[in-house]
C-alpha cells in the first residue's frame, strides 16, 4: 500500500508552513498515519546543506551551486525520510519539493528550466506529489508578514540569504510559480494567501478529504 506524497508550495511569507501544521493536526485527528518534513533538510545531512543555502554570509553562492546544494539536499531527503515513509503507506506532508527549485532558481535566477528539472529528476528517483497546495501572496506582503511575526517577542528577526534578495527577484519567483501551476492544474491546487488562514485551511481540509477518499492510493480510511 502506497502512502500519499502532499506538498506545500508558494512565494515568502504566504503561509504554506502554518497551513502544513494545521493539516498535520487534523491527520492526527483522523488517526491518519503521516510524517511531516520540510526542505531544505529533512535529514541531517539535508540540514547541513540548509544552513549553508540560507546563511546570509554565503553571498558569493554561485546559481549553479545554489541548484545542485538544493538538489543534493533533495536527494538524501528522498531516500532516507520520503521514500520509506511512503512505501509503509503514511502520508508525507512536505514544505516544498521540485517545484520551489523551478520557480525560486529556474525563473528566479533566469537559469535554464530544462537542466533544474535534469538535476532535480536525478536526485528525485521518480517521486513526484500527488497533490501540491500552492499559497500565493504578492513578496511584498509576504516580506511584512516575515518581519512582523518577531516583532511580538521583540527580537530583530534577519531574513535569511533567500528572503534578502530583491522584491524584482521574488516577483519573478511569484511569476514562476504561477507558471507551474498552470502547466499542472490536475496536482496544484492554487490558494489566495491573503484570505484568513482558517479560510485558507477550510479550502485545503475540503480539497484533502476529497482527494483522500477518491485516492487509489490509500485504504479507504473514513475521515471526517
Amino acid at each position: 500500500m502506497k502512502g500519499l506524497f502532499i506538498t506545500f508550495e508558494g512565494p515568502d511569507g504566504a503561509g504554506k508552513s502554518t497551513q502544513l501544521g494545521k493539516l498535520a493536526e487534523y491527520l492526527e485527528e483522523q488517526k491518519i498515519p503521516f510524517i511531516r518534513t520540510r526542505e531544505p533538510g529533512g535529514t541531517d545531512i539535508g540540514d547541513m546543506i540548509r544552513s549553508i543555502l540560507l546563511d546570509p554570509s554565503n553571498g558569493n553562492l554561485t546559481h549553479k551551486t545554489e541548484v545542485l546544494l538544493y538538489a543534493a539536499s533533495r536527494a538524501q531527503h528522498v531516500q532516507e525520510v520520503i521514500q520509506p515513509a511512503l512505501e509503509a503507506g503514511k502520508v508525507v506532508l512536505c514544505d516544498r519539493f521540485v517545484d520551489a527549485s523551478i520557480a525560486y532558481q529556474g525563473y528566479g535566477l533566469d537559469l535554464s528550466l530544462e537542466s533544474v528539472k535534469l538535476i532535480n529528476e536525478f536526485a528525485i528517483n521518480g517521486i513526484s506529489p500527488d497533490r501540491t497546495y500552492m499559497i500565493d501572496l504578492p513578496p511584498d506582503e509576504g516580506r511584512q508578514r516575515m518581519k512582523s511575526r518577531h516583532k511580538p517577542k521583540q527580537v530583530d528577526y534577519e531574513l535569511d540569504r533567500i528572503e534578502q534578495k530583491n522584491l524584482m527577484y521574488h516577483q519573478k519567483v511569484r511569476e514562476g510559480f504561477h507558471k507551474i501551476y498552470e502547466e499542472n492544474k490536475q496536482r496544484i491546487c492554487l490558494l489566495d494567501g491573503s484570505q484568513s488562514i482558517d479560510d485558507i485551511f477550510q479550502h485545503i481540509v475540503q480539497d484533502f478529504q476529497h482527494f483522500y477518499k477518491t485516492s487509489t492510493s490509500v485504504s479507504n480510511h473514513e475521515i471526517m
